[in-house]
């Protein structure tokens, strides 16, 4: 009927009919999205996504800005705004701001007063907030043509010389059809009077910075998914009503970012802002997954072909609002915990803080942010395993170990702080796995500069296909301080060597590869483990194996104890705050830890940010073995349920998962691929898809 009320209205010249291409095998549908499941029919019917191209704006002499834009699908086909004739009903909103480049700040044209609530500890606080314009008039030229007239005007004492920016975020509403809203932002710079645009807005490439750990950024619902559209409200001239607190982006994404860390909330005052529909988002649990004086990883990103031309104003200009957001427990007034002393403005701070100076841990901006881990004090340390031998069923295996500086010099393994092979397998689950003291027991060859170590344990008598060997190795360094203040103590660690060794095995088979460091490492930048000493997850996997658990550090009184297999405890500590059962895992020490706070920063339902190759897809491979879950509603578990469970931890999934599980054979067999298995109904990445 939809295909017969195009024709017509487009006979009757009511409306533009879109040329719709037939789809393609190469459509721009990642395999992470609902749309790559959809037939062709639904394609052209649905016409997917949602873009925003500005054409024009211009301000009348009743300065009610005029934009001029068109709205287009994923593969620029137009769409109907008010989807009367093509599904999802398309709303919008501006954002109209002017630019400053001496402060790099916006001030926005429309503003609002918020007012805090009744039942808010502050009822009747009110702030001036900049907001965005969506009562103006609509005019419809054709389909995926339309003209928006503001309903606010501009003051008459507007500045039209000023660079000045218009946000539009934008949502198309598919939720009846697909499920989900489409949304779109675009930011659009120009000059009243006319003339070209000189002074822009670009600090932040967020494709290689936010996006790498937020994938994507979305905030107020999803709708605002854009840094540079963010900054036009998020600026000095917004507060929030309840707290007091500015919501100017500088100050603010500091703070989110630091939540647990900063000194005000290690006090007792929680950082928090009061948001839509007066929810209380309180940012005091918040750990950044990495070093926090990392700046480049947000300024700068990774796109190393794309470095925005303010990138590196954090170097240039400090100044206090930026530099006290994180270290909020300077009083700029008295000087309080700031050696420069008070400082009534910014005018001064560029000339202790130079951008950089050669100098770890001193006054420059980039000293004072050294990361330990990027020291220059650090020599590096890399280990190789040049051989496995005696590796025969019953017998004690020897490795041969290459340990070397950065610079290529051997280094003695007998010399390091700590020296752990460590001895796993088979492949399939490593159900056994010993870690063993060498420092004392190895010997290093000064010829061939490397060090060899037999293994106490024997491989058993009874092992079968292949097995690994590993090792933990660091060595303390005390680095150096230019401020004076006491060296700080740091393990360099060598990334952890794999070698994997046929025990029955024709040839050995290495361990299935399910993650991949760097994906780790997109997030937490150097994944670093009990005490920095394990950085590569394919050593992690040989002890976080399906039968352990934390029995060897939990009290007794706390008993049963928490499996520690890989897929479950990665799964459930990145589910954090989305769990329904405790997840308390007891370390070293017998100190417990906690996860249920955790903030996954990105979208759960992309396993590929993750995973590699598919490996979320099932059926798995042959011989993984059941994970013994003693606190969880069943055990054991299959791999797939231990895997799912991890994440999706509420009754009625394990019941689900427990009913499709069965032993046959004296084995236990799992009927998940039935349903979820690759190209089923209900595909695992069909489920998951966004």
């Amino acid at each position: 009927m939809r295909v017969l009320a195009l024709i017509l209205l487009a006979l009757s010249g009511t409306v533009t009919f879109p040329s719709l291409p037939p789809r393609a095998a190469n459509l721009p549908f990642a395999t992470d999205r609902i749309e790559h499941f959809l037939t062709p029919e639904q394609i052209v019917y649905i016409q997917p996504g949602l873009q925003i191209q500005v054409n024009s704006v211009t301000i009348p002499d009743d300065r009610r800005p005029v934009v001029d834009l068109t709205f287009t699908d994923s593969l620029g086909q137009p769409l109907d705004r008010l989807g009367r004739v093509i599904p999802g009903p398309i709303s919008a909103s501006f954002v109209l701001s002017w630019y400053d480049p001496a402060t790099r700040n916006y001030t926005s044209y429309i503003t609002r007063v918020e007012t805090a609530p009744a039942d808010a500890p502050h009822p009747g606080a009110t702030a001036v907030q900049a907001t965005a314009d969506s009562g103006g008039t609509w005019t419809d030229l054709q389909t995926g043509h339309s003209v928006y007239k503001f309903g606010k005007a501009l003051p008459a004492d507007y500045d039209p010389t000023k660079t000045t920016t218009l946000g539009i975020y934008a949502t198309r509403n598919l939720t009846d059809i697909e499920g989900k809203n489409e949304y779109a932002n675009t930011e659009y710079d120009f000059r009243p009077d006319g003339q070209p645009v000189a002074a822009v807005w670009d600090e932040i490439n967020q494709s290689s910075s936010c996006n790498t750990c937020h994938n994507p950024l979305m905030a107020h619902g999803g709708a605002r998914q854009d840094v540079k559209l963010c900054v036009l409200c998020h600026s000095p001239q917004s507060s929030d009503a309840e707290t007091g607190n500015t919501v100017d982006f500088k100050v603010m994404i500091h703070k989110i970012h630091d939540g647990a860390n900063l000194p005000s909330v290690q006090a007792g005052m929680p950082y928090q802002i009061w948001g839509f529909n007066n929810a209380v988002n309180d940012f005091s649990t918040v750990v950044f997954p990495q070093d926090i004086r990392d700046c480049d990883k947000c300024h700068v990103g990774e796109d190393p072909n794309h470095v925005p031309a303010q990138a590196f104003a954090f170097l240039t200009a400090p100044a206090r609002a930026a530099c006290g957001s994180c270290h909020d427990n300077i009083d700029w007034a008295t000087g309080a915990n700031h050696p420069g002393g008070p400082q009534a403005n910014d005018v001064s701070c560029a000339r202790c803080h130079i951008p950089a100076s050669g100098t770890e841990w001193d006054a420059s901006v980039q000293g004072a942010h050294t990361v330990p881990a990027e020291s220059s004090q650090l020599k590096g340390l890399i280990a190789d395993i040049v051989s496995v031998g005696n590796t025969n069923p019953g017998q004690h295996p020897t490795a041969v170990f290459a340990i070397r500086n950065g610079d290529g010099t051997p280094v003695d393994g007998t010399k390091l702080s700590t020296f752990a092979p460590i001895l796993g397998g088979p492949t399939t689950s490593y159900a056994t796995s010993y870690r063993e003291n060498a420092l004392s027991s190895s010997s290093y060859d000064a010829a061939s500069g490397t060090t060899a170590y037999t293994f106490q344990h024997t491989i058993p008598a009874d092992a079968t296909g292949t097995w690994t060997v590993s090792a933990d190795l660091y060595r303390n360094v005390s680095l150096q301080r230019a401020d004076g203040q006491p060296p700080i103590a740091f393990r360099e660690a060598a990334f952890n060597p794999i070698h994997n060794a046929a025990v029955t095995d024709p040839t050995p088979v290495p361990r299935r590869m399910v993650v991949d460091v760097h994906l780790c490492d997109s997030c937490h930048d150097r994944l670093a483990a009990h005490g920095d000493q394990r950085l590569n997850p394919q050593e992690c996997v040989i002890c976080h194996n399906p039968l352990a658990n934390d029995s060897d550090q939990r009290p007794a009184s706390e008993n049963p104890p928490e499996s520690i297999s890989f897929q479950r405890l990665i799964h459930r500590i990145h589910s954090g705050e989305n769990l329904t059962q405790d997840f308390t895992v007891f370390g070293f020490g017998g100190t417990p830890h906690n996860f249920n706070e955790v903030r996954f920063p990105a979208d759960r339902r992309d396993c590929a940010k993750c995973h590699v190759d598919a490996t979320y897809t099932i059926p798995l491979a042959a011989g993984i073995d059941p994970v013994i879950t003693l606190r969880d509603y069943f055990s054991p578990q299959g791999p797939v349920a231990a895997a799912c469970l991890g994440c999706h931890d509420d009754a009625s999934t394990a019941a689900h998962a427990y009913l499709n599980t069965t032993t046959l054979r004296g084995q236990l067999v799992e009927a998940c691929a039935t349903c979820h298995g690759r190209g089923a109904e209900f595909d695992v990445a069909k489920v998951h898809a966004r």
